[in-house]
């Protein structure tokens, strides 16, 4: 088969994430299979408009997330309509590129990691912010889901998200993320730091709303003295400027660490000796982070949200707790506390994460494809 997927970013992007990674896991599987995949996606400073990487071709048309929507949209139906078998639509940040509405000779899909609206209202400067939380994500969401065409997902949050705005249920796949990590082979295999340990991990965005989780673990040091917190990840930008001022504010500044930008290797590390990673974000896809702590041998705490609520089982393999940072506090506090219940979630976590590959995110699209009879 000949497939083009239309996607934001590739995996070789500057900004490139999970979802990129999925994107690249998925597609060098496909053309392991012997299918053909093409990439319709956007630019950056010193990316070629065309080139093969590794059996992946790769077109890329405008600068940024702003321009290359209707770019890709219009390079897609003047070069490359009716040209491919299959045609997977990437949905970022609520907004499709409604190819799905076009191309009648391909089979079209629709993929989304998450409907991203609550990230409006955190990442987008007010009143752009209300115009994309109660107009155009709602609208766009609808009017794409108007072409009937399947759509894939990655939680069963994102699927009642995504019902509740139109599509439809009964033609809504899940598909299983994927771990770029190994995990541990034993858990008795690596030792956590001396004194208890919070990790925050990731870059600083609204969305994340790092600010909460470190009120959090101020809230939980009254209850736990000894707890310290580290916090690894990007500060660039306003909001990160904001959360290194309330940091050195902290009446508990001396037992908070911000490592900074780390490497894989360190990321690991880190994973592995610190005893509970917390995640506050307003909306995941899935909250690959947890998973990946999770496969190195630290359980999670984490807000009640779309995406958190599905890559936690409360009380089985982390902990999922109310919205605000007291509730994330009496949940960490809870979780160290509690050596047995410590030992259950982080050995079930564990095993958990074991299931979770990208030979199953895989396995699960192509299913997907088989049964709309288009890649046997």
């Amino acid at each position: 088969m000949n497939i083009l997927w239309i996607t934001w970013k590739d995996k070789w992007h500057p900004l490139a994430g999970g979802a990129e990674l999925v994107c690249y896991e998925v597609a060098k599987r496909l053309m392991r299979d012997g299918h053909t995949v093409t990439l319709l996606t956007c630019g950056y400073p010193g990316a070629k408009h065309k080139e093969t990487i590794e059996g992946l071709n790769v077109i890329r048309v405008g600068s940024n997330r702003y321009n290359h929507g209707i770019k890709a949209l219009t390079y897609y139906i003047r070069n490359l309509r009716n040209k491919y078998d299959i045609v997977l639509e990437e949905v970022n940040g609520g907004a499709p590129y409604f190819a799905v509405f076009f191309g009648r000779h391909s089979k079209r899909y629709l993929l989304y990691h998450q409907l991203a609206r609550m990230n409006w209202l955190y990442e987008i400067p007010h009143p752009f912010s209300y115009l994309g939380y109660f107009v155009l994500v709602p609208f766009a969401t609808r009017l794409v889901s108007m072409a009937g065409v399947p759509v894939i997902t990655v939680s069963e949050s994102t699927r009642k998200s995504l019902a509740d705005h139109g599509m439809q249920a009964e033609k809504t796949h899940i598909i299983s993320e994927g771990l770029e990590i190994e995990p541990l082979p034993k858990l008795d295999t690596t030792e956590k730091y001396q004194r208890p340990t919070m990790l925050i991990l990731g870059g600083m965005r609204s969305m994340k709303r790092t600010i909460e989780q470190v009120r959090a673990f101020e809230h939980a040091k009254t209850m736990l003295p000894s707890l310290r917190l580290k916090i690894a990840g990007s500060n660039s930008g306003k909001y990160g400027h904001k959360v290194m001022d309330y940091i050195k504010s902290s009446l508990h500044a001396k037992d908070i660490e911000y490592v900074g930008k780390v490497s894989q290797a360190e990321k690991i590390q880190l994973m592995q000796k610190s005893h509970v990673i917390t995640v506050a974000s307003v909306e995941e896809g899935w909250g690959l982070v947890v998973t990946e702590a999770n496969s190195q041998g630290t359980p999670a705490v984490v807000y009640d949200v779309a995406g958190l609520r599905d890559s936690v089982q409360h009380e089985k393999t982390g902990i999922v707790t109310a919205e605000h940072p007291q509730a994330l506090a009496q949940g960490v506090v809870a979780l160290l506390q509690d050596k047995l219940k410590y030992a259950k979630l982080r050995h079930n976590a564990w095993q958990w994460s074991k299931t979770i590959t990208f030979e199953k995110c895989y396995q699960d699209m192509r299913g997907i494809l088989e049964r709309n009879n288009e890649l046997a």
